[in-house]
């Protein structure tokens, strides 16, 4: 069996009709959503002048996700995900609607800001879990499903390639609430494709369980599995300590590069080539094989690129270093999303994927609010340097209890099937272990 890169298998999953459709319309938004985050950066770094502002906008359009995630695990595994989406992204509209509206008529003031964030917060705490616990639901052919992971990853870090360079000539040209238009614009987008998917309905079946029984066995599911456990750890990690260096950008371009918008857009722009690369590299893949150890390398060698961007002074030489950066936390990022995925029981899938987003978006908050106030007292550069250290330090003991994490993988795989060869006994412990390492 062949467990190399196979390019011409990048696309398979689009040959499910319902996918095709959303991922059609979810490119077209994301492209909105990223000129959004851009320009709402440009816009409360130019209001304010303040590194802590940067992290308390950050904080409170995220921190909704840390409360309110275990939430929407137990409404994804209750109720049908296709209608709440509709509803998530109808409200996420008229978000950005409002935004362009104060920007545009020079009424936004920061604490507009503030209040609007945590609305998407509260609309993104939803869409989020149920949007990643709804992609099997697009795929007939299971095994298509890893790939489906990584096409998503693909469609979000293609959309930043463009989102942000179009946000910095936008700003430059006609201001930060053009950017907000056209992203209420493109969530038409989604809801067009949305209305276009045929999903069979999904009837709400009584548990006669309490919301917070739910919410603890997914807990208890979670923390009782090493693996699970240990993804969801480290994931936590590098959120919280590595991911909000984004949220410092703005300081870089401005008060270390000595540069405007443009670069700014252009510099997030090569993020996203790193992370496009990282994620047509998942895509490839045919196998769950050696995932495991890839997180544990992207999330150091992210770490590491932190690292270096915190030392460098050219915007050139800082375009490559976050385009690793960027491939780095992609492949950590959808690898640990596949590999979840893969082991997680189906009545339990959008309990787990809250935990996810709540490993991977709720901990940014308290790393944005942490980085702002950091980059206060002692500079962008040393904050995001301790991050990247952080991260480094968090890989290498992940990579420490790989040989356990692999051990209890190991049964959860040959039960479920995702290794045929296994499944039909033809391979043996001793083969499943190599399977496992490489």
């Amino acid at each position: 069996m062949n467990k190399r890169p196979d390019f011409t298998a990048i696309f398979r999953a689009l040959r499910h009709r319902n996918y095709r459709i959303f991922f059609t319309g979810q490119s077209i938004s994301l492209i909105g959503t990223w000129m959004q985050q851009v320009a709402l950066g440009w816009l409360v770094y130019r209001i304010t002048g303040s590194a802590l502002a940067l992290g308390v906008v950050g904080f409170a359009g995220q921190l909704p996700t840390f409360l309110l995630a275990p939430l929407a695990g137990v409404v994804a595994d209750r109720y049908d995900r296709y209608r709440i989406l509709i509803l998530t992204q109808s409200l996420a509209l008229l978000q950005a609607l409002i935004l362009a509206i104060l920007v545009m008529t020079h009424t936004i003031r920061l604490w507009e800001i503030v209040a609007l964030s945590i609305f998407l917060g509260i609309i993104n705490s939803f869409d989020m879990p149920i949007r990643q616990a709804f992609t099997v639901e697009m795929i007939e052919r299971k095994e298509d499903l890893g790939n489906a992971i990584a096409l998503n990853s693909s469609m979000v870090n293609g959309a930043r390639l463009l989102g942000p360079s179009l946000a910095g000539i936008l700003i430059a040209w006609l201001g930060e609430g053009v950017c907000f238009a056209v992203n209420a614009a493109s969530y038409v987008a989604v809801l067009i494709a949305l209305s276009f998917m045929k999903i069979a309905p999904k009837e709400h079946i009584p548990t006669g369980k309490k919301v917070l029984e739910d919410i603890r066995e997914g807990f208890s599911y979670a923390f009782k599995s090493l693996p699970i456990r240990s993804i969801l750890l480290l994931l936590a990690l590098v959120s919280m300590m590595g991911v909000p260096y984004q949220v410092l950008m703005p300081v870089f371009i401005k008060d270390v590069f000595h540069h405007g918008p443009r670069a700014l857009g252009f510099l997030m722009s090569m993020s996203g080539v790193g992370a496009l690369t990282g994620a047509l590299y998942l895509a490839s893949r045919r196998t769950v094989r050696g995932l495991a150890r890839v997180i544990a390398l992207t999330a150091g060698a992210f770490g590491l690129a932190a690292a270096a961007f915190s030392f460098s002074r050219s915007i050139q030489l800082s375009m490559v270093i976050i385009a690793v950066a960027g491939f780095s936390i992609m492949v950590q990022m959808a690898a640990a999303n596949t590999v979840l995925q893969s082991l997680v029981d189906e009545d339990k899938r959008g309990r787990i994927m809250s935990l996810y987003i709540m490993a991977f978006m709720g901990m940014t908050p308290f790393g944005s609010l942490l980085a702002g106030m950091l980059a206060h007292r002692i500079g962008a550069p040393h904050t995001l340097l301790i991050g990247g250290i952080s991260c480094v330090v968090g890989a290498l003991f992940f990579a420490y209890y790989l040989p356990a994490i692999r051990k209890e993988m190991r049964p959860i795989y040959i039960k479920k099937g995702i290794i045929p060869e296994v499944a039909d006994g033809l391979q043996s412990a001793a083969q499943m272990d190599v399977f496992l390492e490489k």
